[in-house]
């Protein structure tokens, strides 16, 4: 059947991120290796270095997907007609759902092993974050806008603040295996938007 080798090819990558992103989320880039990811897959590694040459470029590929379907998530929640602290709500849910299936922020663990990873993985890290900041600024705007948010300063450095909260909140709360410690943590952060200095 025309296309199907190339289809299948494409489904082997799928999976390889799959199974690379899960190890990543659990263990950090640098606790796994190519070896891992064979072994769960029941393929050799040389079919790995076939779809992804080196283990850079995969994890390149690894933020480059998690950041596609992250900006999916929040075009979604655009697409919802609601208030600025109803969207902040449904943003801080998508690191909860992480918690939840026992995983980090794939770009949270990658950031704390920033000096030890490749140029081009430290840049799309960096866009990632960029893309978090530049779109909670605008939901900030919106609050603002709305007078359903209040906060000193710039909507940026209030982006920075949320991002920086959640993702620490997340942190804290991993080895407690705690998911409430995490919503209770989000929730002071984001109210303190909405109760803060008129």
């Amino acid at each position: 059947m025309p296309g199907t080798p190339k289809t299948a090819a494409a489904g082997t990558a799928s999976r390889i991120l799959d199974v690379a992103e899960r190890l990543v989320q659990v263990r950090g880039f640098n606790g796994f290796s190519y070896a891992h990811v064979a072994r769960e897959l029941n393929v050799t590694t040389a079919s790995l270095h076939y779809h992804f040459a080196s283990k850079a470029e995969l994890g390149e590929a690894l933020i480059e997907r998690y950041s596609e379907r992250f900006a999916g998530s929040l075009a979604e929640i655009d697409r919802r007609p609601a208030a600025a602290p109803a969207k902040l709500e449904a943003y801080s849910e998508l690191y909860a759902d992480e918690l939840r299936g026992r995983r980090m922020c794939l770009c949270g663990v990658l950031a704390a092993e920033y000096e030890t990873l490749p140029p081009p993985m430290r840049e799309a890290i960096v866009r990632f974050f960029d893309l978090n900041e530049e779109w909670l600024a605008g939901v900030l705007e919106q609050g603002r806008r709305e007078r359903t948010l209040a906060f000193a300063g710039s909507a940026r450095t209030a982006a920075r603040m949320i991002v920086s909260g959640l993702e620490g909140a997340m942190l804290v709360a991993r080895p407690y295996g705690d998911l409430s410690r995490y919503k209770a943590a989000a929730a002071a952060l984001l109210g303190s938007l909405a109760d803060g200095p008129r």
